[in-house]
């Protein structure tokens, strides 16, 4: 019960500690993880306070007490009715309930993704929009947006990334954000001071900036370049740097733009640099860039998996990456990134929907089940299923023509991150 019609608005002055509450904000305007959420201290009281608000929406159902304000009084014998109706509750029926609650937390949870997602790849694109001709601008909207990423994941105490049903925005924005979240995620795993996430976050958002300068033909390497056209590619790099200066980035976030296309044995371009010349950040923002290409080419019949792009990466891992980084990267996706294809132990298929950034060895997937349709079944917790796990990594042309319509696996992977929730009970 968290929709819209039924929250009240309250003055803000009258909030308390246990009260669910929901912003009616931008995501990026407010510094908490999500915008609808329950109250646990005095501090964010004063945070929301601080915000300028007026009132705020407050729903009784879920606060933790009950809220005059927000719900009114009910008629006189109805709780002790409603104690009893809970009472002679049959299991069947606490059953169907308990199943439209999961259903419907775990459908708020998606939906809020996809609006934040949404909302970043707005900011994002117009800091693009802006780069031309309001370098500046550009450069202080895009150090707002990483700013605000960052303080979302310092926010919250466990991650989880989540897969999208939708890559909201334009193709650019949407891989230069995923760059920018799994780097920051991975600069978070790091325990990297905010400095260095705010640079990391900023330079990743922009790595491809000297892109909007080249000709449409050539800003995806292509195998049928000529040396010519390689050449011209690769200008984005240097092309990236005078566009950071312009905008007044730093000089550690413009070292990520510089570099992040340098290789760990010097195979990169366009300096050639080996490991230890390349800017620490630099080198996670070169491997995540490489793991997005993989999944997410500019021709989409060359896609691989998300587990075939990790195991690409990790057949490179000799000599194009640095080995701890890939390693670090690896033991925050798992073996199984969201958006994997895979036949369960028991021989169900399912979809990688979301992974524990701290636990990953245990993902959440989207199972198909012949006798439940698809909007309403509910994800596996694979953490929680005793003697489940996961058996391989399928393509989506191997599954089943049923299978494939039920899971509906994505051509674009996208990805979000959201504080880690109460896991779901075995299906």
């Amino acid at each position: 019960m968290s929709t819209t019609a039924a929250l009240e608005t309250i003055p803000v002055a009258e909030l308390r500690v246990g009260m669910f509450v929901q912003l009616e904000l931008g995501w990026l305007s407010h510094p908490f993880p999500l915008s609808s959420f329950r109250i646990s201290s005095e501090e964010q009281i004063a945070t929301i306070r601080a915000l300028g608000l007026e009132r705020v929406r407050c729903s009784g159902a879920q606060s933790d007490h009950r809220c005059e304000a927000c719900e009114p009084a009910a008629p006189a014998g109805s709780a002790d009715a409603e104690a009893a109706a809970v009472q002679a509750e049959t299991p069947e029926a606490r059953a169907r309930r308990e199943h439209r609650e999961r259903l419907h937390a775990q459908r708020t949870g998606l939906l809020q993704c996809e609006r934040q997602f949404a909302e970043a790849t707005r900011e994002l694109k117009r800091a693009f929009d802006l780069s031309g001709s309001r370098p500046a601008e550009a450069g202080t909207h895009a150090t707002a947006l990483a700013r605000g990423l960052a303080d979302k994941m310092l926010g919250a105490d466990e991650l989880c990334i989540r897969l999208l049903s939708e890559a909201a925005g334009d193709k650019a924005s949407a891989h230069a954000l995923n760059v920018a979240l799994i780097s920051m995620l991975m600069g978070r795993a790091f325990g990297l001071p905010d400095a260095d996430m705010l640079d990391l976050g900023t330079g990743a958002l922009m790595h491809d900036i000297g892109k909007l300068d080249l000709p449409d033909r050539v800003r995806h390497r292509e195998e049928h370049f000529s040396a010519a056209e390689q050449r011209l590619y690769e200008e984005h790099v240097a092309l990236g740097i005078v566009q950071a200066r312009k905008m007044g980035l730093s000089a550690t976030a413009t070292l990520v733009i510089a570099q992040h296309h340098e290789h760990a044995d010097a195979s990169g371009f366009p300096l050639k640099l080996s490991t230890e010349r390349m800017s620490p950040l630099a080198r996670i923002v070169a491997l995540v860039n490489r793991y997005d290409n993989l999944c997410n080419p500019h021709i989409a019949a060359r896609a691989l998996t998300p587990h075939e792009a990790l195991s690409t990466l990790f057949a490179q891992s000799k000599t194009k990456f640095d080995t701890a980084i890939l390693g670090a990267f690896i033991k925050m996706m798992g073996v199984y990134p969201p958006g994997s294809v895979v036949q369960l132990t028991d021989d169900r298929y399912a979809l990688v929907v979301s992974v524990n950034s701290s636990r990953p060895l245990k993902p959440r997937v989207l199972v198909h089940e012949h006798k439940v349709p698809h909007d309403e079944a509910l994800l596996l917790d694979l953490e929680h299923a005793d003697g489940i796990g996961i058996r391989r990594s399928l393509r989506a042309q191997q599954l089943p023509a049923e299978t494939l319509a039920y899971l509906a696996p994505r051509p674009r992977v996208a990805y979000f991150f959201e504080p880690a929730r109460d896991a779901d009970a075995p299906t």
